[in-house]
C-alpha cells in the first residue's frame, strides 16, 4: 500500500514542517507496520538502522540490568522512539514492545539526516521533541528516587490519567510485576498499595484491569506528600 504522508492527520510536529518536496522524499523512504500486543518493536542489542516513528498506539521503552530488565518509560503516540540510540551508536541500547495493538512508521535513517540538514525548523522541532523527554525523565527519576512508595504509586497512576490517557477511568497498561518493576519496588508492595487504595475507596479495580479514580485529589494529595 501506498503512503500518503500529506494526508496523514498522525504527523511528528517535525514532520508538519517538512516542504512538499520534502513529505514525497519521506513517502518514498517509509515503511508502514502494525504490531500486535506485546510484540517486540526493536530489541536491545541489534542494529538501528531506521528512525522510528510511533504513529498510534502505546510502547513500553525497557533495557536490561544487572539483575534483570528496567521499564525506562512509556511513549504514547504520535512520538519517535530510539532517537539517541540511533543517532548517538548504531546500535540500539534499549528495546521497544507494544502494550496495545500499535502502528508504526520505520523511516530511512539516511532521508531523516537530510531533513536535518537541510530544514532548519525541522531540525529545531526535533532537538525541543529530545529535550522535552530528556527534562520529564530527569524529573520523574528525582521524584521516583525521594518518595516514598504511596507517593510513586500516586504519581503514576495520576500520569496515566492526565497524560496517557487523558481521563479518569482507563485499562492498566501494566500487569502488577511491571508496574513495580516502573516504580522501582517489590510485587508484593505494589499489590500492598493498590489494595490499600481500594479500601479508602481513592480507586476501583474492575475486571479486565479496567481502573477508575474516584477520589482524584486524594490521590493527587498522597503523590504531593510523598
Amino acid at each position: 500500500m501506498k503512503l500518503d504522508c500529506k494526508l496523514c492527520k498522525m504527523k511528528s510536529p517535525a514532520a508538519e514542517l517538512l516542504r512538499p518536496n520534502e513529505i514525497d522524499t519521506l513517502e518514498q523512504n517509509c515503511a508502514q507496520v502494525k504490531f500486535t500486543k506485546g510484540e517486540t518493536i526493536f530489541r536491545e542489542g541489534t542494529f538501528a538502522t531506521n528512525i522510528v516513528y510511533l504513529r498510534s498506539g502505546l510502547v513500553k521503552i525497557h533495557m536490561k540490568g544487572p539483575i534483570g530488565e528496567k521499564i525506562l518509560r512509556l511513549n504514547k503516540a504520535p512520538a519517535y522512539l530510539g532517537l539517541p540510540t540511533t543517532f548517538g551508536d548504531k546500535v540500539n541500547h534499549y528495546s521497544a514492545t507494544a502494550l496495545v495493538d500499535s502502528e508504526v512508521c520505520f523511516i530511512s535513517l539516511d532521508a531523516f539526516k537530510k531533513f536535518i540538514f537541510s530544514n532548519g525548523d525541522f531540525a529545531y522541532e526535533i532537538i525541543m521533541d529530545l529535550c522535552r523527554s530528556e527534562l520529564a525523565d530527569f524529573q520523574r527519576f528525582t521524584n521516583l528516587s525521594q518518595k516514598q512508595l504511596p507517593g510513586r504509586i500516586a504519581e503514576l497512576l495520576l500520569c496515566f490519567s492526565n497524560h496517557l490517557f487523558k481521563s479518569n477511568t482507563f485499562e492498566l497498561p501494566l500487569n502488577i510485576t511491571e508496574l513495580a518493576n516502573f516504580v522501582s519496588a517489590s510485587r508484593e508492595s505494589v499489590s500492598r498499595q493498590f489494595s490499600e487504595l481500594i479500601k479508602l475507596g481513592i480507586i476501583e479495580i474492575t475486571s479486565g484491569k479496567k481502573l477508575i479514580i474516584l477520589r482524584k485529589e486524594m490521590l493527587e494529595k498522597i503523590s504531593t506528600n510523598g
